[in-house]
Formats: structure tokens, C-alpha cells, sequence
């Protein structure tokens, strides 16, 4: 199936280094902020599998010349960002001032922790004939689904490509399991919890999965050589993705990590951004879950987002995978069909 947009799920700022990456301990792991990536995406001289031309990639024959950035963020309700210039000013005062972002985001399952949020964001739910995702267990034959019926095995079958850049993941390997010192969190990356990527028994030496996981420090090289794939699924560690963690940097208090998150996206987004505006993309910048509110920050970055609009349509997780579905060309998910997608924070008739 044609698609004809490249996608970047915002859902963790994306920070971009030493291609590299080893899962060294440290607030960052995958070789540090990058603020000098290129924003050429069309000057590629690489050949890693996953190159956004049409003509290689994870899967080969693939004709997708769009490409989506998904960004995930951690734990913090739209009180504690929208109008916090103190912690987090680049959100506020760059982000929210260029582009779009909304005030009726709601959390569909306030009452459960991070990985089964990420589970929905791709497969618009977290209960399946096999298993139902409760926990923040890593992944494991107890803790996974034989369900085909999510987004990546959709791109697969319509030859548009993906990888999920995760930062503090072991290059080579199926990141199954959390790396503590270097604070990857597996609940974080929903596609080792589906055992057509990862195995019947999930096993971190799995070559599918392997071959759609980079550390988050390749980004960089990827974007300059024009290698990322149409969908990118890009996780902040723990640090990083205003979740925090007592061994950081920061103090694990929600000013200083919102503060972290807030810091490491203006040190990494913009090459995101650049290569998104360059090939008729999008970067989505999403919260897992907020407070009692049940209201969680969203910012829809596009060529024709509308600059400062807070808009009021109704969205959840589902109108995340439901809108990346669209930009492919493929058929939402039983599961998203009734939600609205994003087309109320673009230019009318520009979405997708």
C-alpha cells in the first residue's frame, strides 16, 4: 500500500549521538546531546536498512516517502506543562508558541502504570484474548501477547517501515529487559511486548526485533544520511523523559525532572523537526499519563500545524495510533476506529 508521509511520534524528546552506543552507565548513555544534527535528510550516503527512499528499509520494497517521529513523555499532567516557564520553557515558549497542542488529551487508564499506556499508543488497547497489561513488568512469555492486531505488523504488511530508537538500550539486541544503570525501561517500548516481534517466548536475541531496535545515539547519523524509517517510535531513558529515577543527575522531584525532559528535548528535537518539515512529516510529542485530572499534554509539530492553537476536540491514545495509520494509507485498528484523529490541529484539508 503507497504511503507518502514520514512520521515521528513525539512521545520522549529524542536525543541524538555517538552512533556507538554500547548502554555505558550515565544520564545518557547513547554518547550525549547532540545540538549539531543535520537537518539534511536528503543528502544520504548511507545503506542502513530503514533509509527513508522508497526503495530499501526494514522491509524491502517499501514506498513510503513520509515519516512520523512519536515522542513519548512521562507521568505529568497538562498543569504541570502548560504555562510552567520555569521548568519547562522550551515547551512553552518555542513548542507551544509554532505548533499545535491540546487540552482534552485524557488518560484512558488513569488508574494503571506506564506499559500498558504504551501497549495502547500501539495497539489501541491493553487486553487481549491472551493477555491483559496491568503491570510494568518487562517482557517476558508471561508478560506478552500473540495478537497481531497493532500498528508495526500493519506497517509491516503495507511495506512502510519502522524502528523504535530507544536511548539506554544494548546496540544488537532485542531490549527486552530494563538496563537499570543505564535507565532503559523496557515499559516504555510497547513493541517488545508483542510476540511477532520479539518471539513466541520473547528472547533478546531476536533478529526481527533487533532489526527495528537502534540505541537512541544512532539517530543522529541516521537523520544526516537519510536513513531513518517512515515510522519513529524515539524513548527518552528515565532521566530524560520526565519520569526520573533517585539515581539521576537530577533530583527526583518533579520540577527537576520536569526540567530534565524539558532541557533534552531543546538539545535534541530540532534535527527531528527539520527532517520531519523537509519530507511532509510529523513529530507528535505525547505524555503516557497525567494526575487526577486525567489530562495529559500533546503537541502536534507539521508543516501546516497551527501555531499556537489549544485545541478542544477529545483524544486519546487511540487518536495517536489512528492518525499515524492515516498518514501510512492503512486502515485504522478496530480498536481506534470511533476516535478522532488529529486533522483539528492542522490546516484544514492538509491532514494527513
Amino acid at each position: 500500500m503507497r504511503s507518502d508521509k514520514l512520521v515521528f511520534l513525539a512521545i520522549c524528546a529524542c536525543a541524538c549521538g555517538s552512533p556507538t552506543d554500547q548502554g555505558d552507565a550515565g544520564n545518557n548513555p547513547d554518547g550525549g546531546s547532540s545540538t549539531d544534527a543535520s537537518p539534511q535528510g536528503d543528502a544520504a550516503q548511507g545503506n542502513d536498512s530503514g533509509k527513508n527512499d522508497g526503495s530499501t528499509g526494514n522491509d524491502s520494497g517499501t514506498t513510503s516517502t513520509k515519516v512520523v517521529f512519536v515522542i513519548p513523555m512521562e507521568n505529568k499532567a497538562q498543569t504541570q506543562i502548560y504555562g510552567n516557564v520555569n521548568d519547562a520553557p522550551y515547551i512553552n515558549n518555542t513548542l507551544m508558541a509554532a505548533y499545535a497542542h491540546t487540552t482534552m488529551f485524557g488518560d484512558e487508564l488513569p488508574s494503571l502504570n506506564s506499559e500498558p499506556h504504551y501497549v495502547w499508543m500501539e495497539a489501541g488497547t491493553n487486553k487481549f484474548t491472551d493477555h491483559t497489561f496491568s503491570t510494568d513488568n518487562d517482557s517476558a512469555s508471561s508478560n506478552s501477547t500473540n495478537s497481531t492486531a497493532h500498528l508495526s505488523t500493519q506497517l509491516d504488511a503495507a511495506k512502510v517501515t519502522w524502528t523504535s530508537y530507544q536511548e539506554g538500550m544494548t546496540q544488537g539486541t532485542c531490549p527486552i529487559s530494563s538496563v537499570s544503570k543505564t535507565f532503559y525501561a523496557a515499559k516504555h517500548n510497547p513493541f517488545v511486548f508483542f510476540q511477532d516481534v520479539a518471539g513466541a517466548t520473547p528472547s533478546s536475541s531476536n533478529q526481527y526485533c533487533i532489526s527495528h531496535h537502534k540505541p537512541f545515539s544512532q539517530l543522529t547519523a541516521d537523520l544526516k544520511n537519510n536513513a531513518v524509517a517512515a515510522y519513529n517510535f524515539v524513548t527518552p531513558n528515565l532521566c530524560n523523559d520526565m519520569h526520573g529515577d533517585g539515581s539521576c543527575p537530577q533530583s527526583d522531584t518533579d520540577s527537576a525532572n520536569i526540567k530534565a525532559g524539558d532541557d533534552w528535548l531543546k538539545a535534541n528535537l530540532q534535527p527531528m523537526i527539520d527532517y520531519a518539515l523537509a519530507h511532509d512529516g510529523y513529530v507528535f510529542i505525547t505524555w503516557d499519563e497525567g494526575d487526577s485530572t486525567n489530562l495529559i499534554p500533546f503537541i502536534a509539530i507539521g508543516k501546516h500545524s497551527i501555531a499556537k492553537k489549544a485545541g478542544t476536540v477529545k483524544y486519546t491514545h487511540s487518536s495517536l495510533n489512528k492518525s499515524i495509520a492515516e498518514v501510512f494509507g492503512v486502515t485504522p485498528l478496530s480498536t481506534v476506529a470511533s476516535a478522532s484523529d488529529f486533522a483539528d490541529l492542522f490546516d484544514p484539508g492538509t491532514f494527513p
